[in-house]
């Protein structure tokens, strides 16, 4: 991960409509130190790392890519939402619009969805008030789906598989939305209910 520039402090600085003296001020330091981070001169102090993305209002991790990201999902449809895995440990994220999320040191990228297609062909059938949801697919240590999720407008619901165990699950049925199955190897895939 590289560290912070001064085009983005200044480019930051700028989209809220500060000066390099009512940033410093809002820091404890002089605007002389603003203008030495914007200019490259100088690099803030990692103590002040997080003093200053909550004053741009950006995520730490916003800050050192310089970035920002915009959450364009303001109503919080989940249909809009987005999915993180991180490829270390495993640990998946579900937000409701996008967003900058890290793990294990990685910054991740927001998961896109392909089309359920005969490699993951995501099966889902009605039975006794919920779908039933199954792949055929590998279950091994090295290959397997790591999670199901149901999603509709206003209610998501998530299964989280081990390796091992059968690829498949129970969702309470709620309307329309998508199913969601997500292959450690191959990524995520998805089919409209």
């Amino acid at each position: 991960m590289s560290y912070i520039t001064g085009d983005t402090i200044r480019m930051l600085r700028e989209r809220k409509n500060y000066t390099q003296k009512q940033l410093a001020e809002k820091l404890a330091v002089s605007d002389k130190t603003v203008s030495k981070w914007e200019t490259g001169k100088g690099l803030p102090d990692i103590s002040m790392v997080e003093p200053l993305a909550r004053e741009l209002q950006v995520s730490v991790a916003e800050l050192f890519s310089g970035e920002p990201v915009t959450n364009s999902n303001k109503i919080a449809n989940l249909l809009r939402g987005r999915f993180y895995v991180c490829p270390l440990c495993g640990n998946v994220i579900q937000a409701l619009g996008e967003g900058a999320y890290s793990c294990c040191g990685i910054t991740l990228p927001p998961l896109e969805a392909e089309e359920s297609n005969d490699a993951h062909l995501i099966r889902f059938e009605k039975m006794d008030g919920e779908y039933y949801v199954s792949l055929e697919h590998p279950m091994t240590k090295d290959h397997y789906i790591s999670f199901l999720a149901c999603v509709n407008a206003g209610y998501g619901q998530m299964i989280k598989l081990y390796p091992e165990q059968g690829a498949e699950g129970r969702f309470r049925i709620s309307g329309r939305g998508v199913l969601y199955a997500y292959c450690n190897r191959h990524g995520l895939f998805k089919v409209r209910i």
